[in-house]
């Protein structure tokens, strides 16, 4: 019993999380707005050259899912510490992703992350581009919402 009510606890603070990006951008300034979608691109895009393609991961397994997720969020936390905020920024787009693999309740919020993060201008591509020249990776990123997290607008 007390474990259920941990586990639902823990849920919807999961749901918070991703909810609280979701008013962020909602509320948030143009250029702020493309800093997240670049950012996104840009995580995309390293995963994508090692092999891991985030627009997948509604056909990866939960637990590859999951695993991405606590690995991202660690990633997120060194980031922060390095006051890489827009950096991880992005990849917390894609940690709330891979949240709602596992979990659908965090789905909704996900989804109007995405919705938000579509409305970027073409600023976001020149700063995508920078940031993957920067780390030496192919330029030309496209952004594209992840498979089955369109929005129902």
């Amino acid at each position: 019993m007390f474990s259920n009510w941990q586990q639902e606890k823990a849920i919807a603070a999961l749901v918070d999380q991703a909810q609280a990006m979701a008013d962020k951008l909602a509320a948030a300034k143009p250029h702020v707005v493309d800093s997240h979608a670049a950012t996104a691109m840009f995580w995309a895009a390293s995963y994508l050259a090692s092999g891991q393609n985030l627009h997948d991961l509604t056909d990866w397994k939960a637990t590859t899912a999951a695993r991405f997720a606590a690995t991202a969020d660690t990633k997120i936390t060194a980031l922060r510490k390095q006051r890489e905020y827009d950096s991880s920024d992005g990849l917390a787009v894609w940690m709330h992703t891979a949240r709602a693999i596992s979990e659908p309740r965090i789905a909704p919020p996900v989804c109007e992350i995405w919705r938000h993060l579509s409305k970027a201008g073409p600023n976001a591509a020149t700063m995508a581009d920078d940031l993957l020249q920067d780390a030496g990776l192919p330029v030309g990123a496209a952004f594209s919402i992840p498979k089955g997290f369109q929005s129902q607008e």
